[in-house]
């Protein structure tokens, strides 16, 4: 048996507000959505680089206020790219942790905490 890499799934309750943080201010892309129907709950993809997100509307699939770590080697890049943005809900900053490692969290509009980390070492 071989694993194999691990799509998390974050909820989020409001379309407008999911494109204007995941795609206009950390710069992910829509890869494809999927409704059921008009009027149904959304489901997309979201990449940037390796990283890939599923955000759901849909109630059962996962619940508000998930924490993730997603591991990049241009922290001090990403953080400068951010901070040029004029997106109102957060000012993110890096910390030296006592582990070695530089990280960067910023919650998205639903409560979802996203640590973006540079590894040390």
């Amino acid at each position: 048996m071989r694993l194999a890499k691990t799509t998390p799934i974050l909820r989020i309750f409001d379309e407008a507000k999911t494109r204007e943080f995941y795609v206009d201010y950390l710069g992910f892309r829509v890869d494809w959505e999927h409704r059921f129907a008009p009027g149904m709950p959304l489901y997309l993809q979201v990449s940037r680089d390796g990283c890939v997100l599923h955000l759901s509307e849909h109630h059962g699939d996962a619940c508000p206020g998930a924490a993730m770590r997603i591991e990049t080697d241009g922290l001090d890049e990403f953080h400068r790219e951010l901070e040029q943005k004029s997106y109102g809900y957060a000012r993110p900053g890096i910390e030296a942790m006592p582990w070695g490692s530089r990280d960067m969290s910023v919650r998205d509009p639903f409560g979802n905490r996203l640590t973006f980390t540079d590894a040390v070492g």
